[in-house]
């Protein structure tokens, strides 16, 4: 009986040892990454960023193991691209496959990296049938009827989902918001360049980094904008509910540079540029770990309606536009872009 009992003690002391090694295993398995779109430089550098040998912090622990190049024929800042980012990844070691389903099967989370916004919305839906985390680059969608349907996507089906500008986690322009040398935000003029692309709205393309910057320091809240247009300029002015003013300035000539003047109850602060594309990449890998978003959903809605009630203001001939109003309309159309969307079981 002794021998009996020894023998089980030991038989249950190896199986804890057993189990322990397997879950230390699956701890030292990387999260695997897979892209969808490769016609933006981005793909290289968050790939370089994450399959660095030395990769530490909220860096360690990924590998971009699979990618689907995608491409918009109609867009040539996307189709004359493709084909060199393709072969990159390829000598980078990442795998290229032929479809979105393909990719899914490979990868535990995915970056949406296509820099046409218009597919985003029919490229998400099978990741998020399928329940993966996905980070969504600039811009989030088309449209925001597409943005709107979205974000109702991914809460059906409990995806966690974020979408950004390397802007927001450049330099110091993080910590604007709550910078001691300002005191409480009371305003922000923000700038960045402004190239248009005829299948956007104007602001959505590139104006988009500068207000990311505008959105990072001011918050939600904007109640209507104001849209004025030159050779020179886009000019945009959001005037936000507690009577804080903030403006973008999308800059057409001269030197392009991103930053903003930050005014508050202390004093007024210039904030840096464009720095990197790090800050961002960390936050990716911490939400890919921690499935919690670093930018409300609320907050990114509410860019791509100012961005949207920019162009609306423009077409007004720069009368002021209220957000809730694009909004509205933007609802209404995002049924019909959700229409047939079922999560996998």
């Amino acid at each position: 009986m002794q021998g009996s009992r020894r023998f089980t003690s030991i038989t249950a002391i190896i199986l804890l040892v057993l189990g322990g090694m397997a879950r230390a295993a699956d701890n030292l398995k990387p999260i695997r990454i897979g892209i969808i779109g490769l016609d933006t430089s981005h793909v290289s550098a968050f790939t370089t960023l994450f399959n660095a040998p030395d990769a530490a912090g909220d860096l360690a622990g990924f590998r971009v193991v699979a990618a689907f190049p995608g491409g918009s024929p109609d867009i040539p800042a996307s189709q004359t691209r493709v084909e060199g980012f393709t072969k990159d990844l390829k000598a980078k070691g990442v795998e290229i496959v032929n479809s979105i389903p393909d990719l899914l099967a490979k990868v535990d989370v995915v970056l949406l990296e296509s820099v046409d916004g218009r597919p985003h919305l029919e490229q998400v839906k099978p990741v998020l049938a399928a329940g993966k985390p996905v980070f969504i680059d600039k811009p989030l969608a088309g449209s925001l009827a597409d943005a709107i349907a979205i974000d109702a996507l991914a809460a059906k089906t409990g995806t966690p989902w974020f979408s950004s500008s390397a802007l927001r986690f450049c330099t110091d322009i993080p910590t604007m918001r709550n910078n001691p040398k300002v005191g409480e935000v009371t305003g922000c003029d923000a700038w960045g360049p402004c190239e248009l692309e005829p299948h956007h709205p104007d602001l959505y393309w590139y104006g988009i980094h500068g207000v990311e910057i505008l959105y990072t320091v001011m918050g939600t809240g904007c109640q209507s904008v104001t849209r004025a247009q030159t050779d020179t300029a886009e000019f945009v002015t959001g005037t936000w509910k507690d009577g804080r003013v903030g403006t973008f300035r999308g800059l057409k000539k001269g030197k392009h540079d991103y930053g903003a003047i930050v005014f508050g109850t202390k004093g007024e602060v210039q904030s840096g540029g464009y720095d990197s594309y790090k800050g961002l990449v960390e936050q990716i890998g911490k939400f890919f770990r921690t499935r919690a978003a670093p930018v409300s959903h609320e907050e990114t809605l509410e860019m791509m309606a100012f961005m949207e009630a920019a162009d609306e203001s423009k077409r007004e001939d720069g009368k002021p536009v209220k957000l809730a109003d694009v909004v509205a309309k933007a609802r209404e159309k995002s049924k019909v872009s959700a229409d047939g969307f079922k999560p996998s079981p």
